[in-house]
Parts: C-alpha cells; structure tokens; sequence
C-alpha cells in the first residue's frame, strides 16, 4: 500500500519525536468501536496515551482515513502534531488545508 511505504519512509525521519505502529484491526475489535475504525488505512496520533486530534478541514478531526503519497507532508503534520501536544493541546491544525474545496 501507498501510505506503508510513507510510513515507513518517514519512520527514520521522526524517530525522535514520534514511533509508529501498525495495529491490526481483526485483533483490537473494542477498539475500533471506540474510535469507529472501518476504512483499511486509518492514522491516528496519540501523546501520553491522549487522542490528539488534528484539523485537516475535512471534517473528521479524529483521523486521517486516505492515503498521504507525500512523505514531506506526513512528516509536517506529524511535526506539528509533536508540537501542539507537548503543549497540552488536544486540537491542532494541520500545516494544509485537505477540504475538498481546493482539490483541482
């Protein structure tokens, strides 16, 4: 899949702040109700066992549910991600704007 290979591209990157896991979704079914997982690529972000939302200006604040080709991109939202939590912040905003509104 295209966003295992950003993944894990960026794995070596954000080492330092950020560590990336894998989850299958047939071996945690109590928590795909609580976080309502049914999409095959699903990301999600946490900081000190914290859900940490991002605002992607798509609506859902909980995840991101497609798939990022860009590895610079994925490394800015996890940056910000990073950032905004060590802060305390539950919300932050992502660097870009993925509302369907700009998509040309």
């Amino acid at each position: 899949m295209v966003q295992d290979e950003v993944l894990m591209g960026v794995a070596e990157k954000v080492k330092n702040f950020a560590v990336i896991y894998l989850v299958d979704l047939d071996q945690v079914p109590d928590f795909n109700t609580m976080y309502e997982l049914y999409d095959p690529c699903t990301i999600m972000f946490f900081y000190r066992n914290k859900h940490i939302m991002v605002d992607l200006g798509t609506g859902n604040n909980n995840k991101i549910n497609w798939a990022l080709a860009d590895k610079q991109e994925m490394i800015d939202i996890m940056e910000v991600v990073y950032r905004g939590s060590r802060k305390g912040r539950g919300l932050v905003v992502a660097p870009k704007d993925y509302s369907t509104k700009y998509r040309y």
